[in-house]
């Protein structure tokens, strides 16, 4: 790559001269050098998602930030490819620019493709090629190369979207219902056991949250998105709880349930005021 000047106008060509700099073995940031694909798969991560979090709190200024932050790790990654003779980063924007094309043959090509079922269809069907190409197995699974390490929600929700692509989904939102009511039995039914088992509680429960995930798929929302949003609910309530412990000079131990969920309803109440 060619040498370019620090204050250069701000480019990719830039960004990736600077990520060269980091790495040099002689003149480069000791830290950046020891780096390898492996140890900073956790800060891709946590950029991942910085940048959700920037969208949810609709804080544009900080996106702007944490989307560069992003950008940083994929020009990272292909550093070390580039210096392992592995791919680098003109192979990374070519392999996406082709996949994008081929996979939208109703924009880039002839196809005829009218509805948001039928280029679902096609996206997906794109998708099933490439797992098969990539593992050159006829009989290859319709759930291969869903990866392990992803949010269990997000997991279980890629894990039913490719079981529906080929029919095997409740296509009834009351029988996706009935499964989730089904699942709450079991669960009753192991908690008021003579014995609880707690492995078979564990089991039910699993089946209980899989279920639910199941139906967050079919009224299309996101299981994990909806999971942080009432994180961020509670959180928010919770907070009002506490200012209203403070408020009575004494502490949580001097509460009771009854009293905190007073406090707890309070807040919800000036919650509904205030968005009235």
């Amino acid at each position: 790559m060619q040498n370019l000047n620090i204050d250069s106008t701000p480019s990719i060509e830039k960004l990736r001269w600077i990520m060269s700099q980091l790495r040099d073995p002689e003149t480069g940031c000791p830290w950046d050098i020891k780096q390898n694909f492996t140890s900073i798969t956790a800060h891709t991560i946590e950029e991942a998602y910085e940048v959700v979090d920037a969208i949810e709190q609709n804080d544009f200024a900080e996106l702007n930030k944490e989307l560069g932050d992003l950008l940083f790790q994929v020009i990272f990654y292909s550093q070390l490819g580039q210096e392992q003779q592995l791919f680098d980063f003109d192979s990374v924007v070519d392999s996406i620019c082709e996949k994008l094309i081929r996979r939208h043959p109703h924009v880039f090509g002839d196809v005829d493709l009218n509805s948001d079922a039928q280029i679902k269809a096609n996206w997906e069907n794109e998708k099933s090629k490439e797992r098969q190409n990539k593992n050159q197995q006829k009989d290859l699974s319709i759930l291969a190369d869903i990866p392990k390490n992803l949010p269990a929600l997000s997991q279980a929700a890629k894990i039913q979207k490719r079981c529906s692509h080929v029919g095997f989904d409740w296509h009834n939102i009351n029988d996706v219902f009935a499964k989730i009511e089904e699942e709450v039995l079991e669960v009753k039914d192991e908690l008021e056991a003579e014995n609880i088992c707690q492995a078979a509680l564990s089991e039910e429960l699993g089946d209980l949250m899989f279920a639910v995930v199941n139906l967050c798929r079919h009224i299309k929302e996101d299981p994990e998105t909806l999971l942080r949003r009432a994180n961020q609910k509670f959180t928010h309530r919770f907070h009002g709880v506490e200012e209203q412990v403070r408020q009575s000079k004494r502490d949580f131990s001097q509460h009771d349930l009854a009293q905190l969920e007073q406090y707890w309803q309070q807040v919800k109440a000036e919650e509904k005021q205030s968005d009235d």
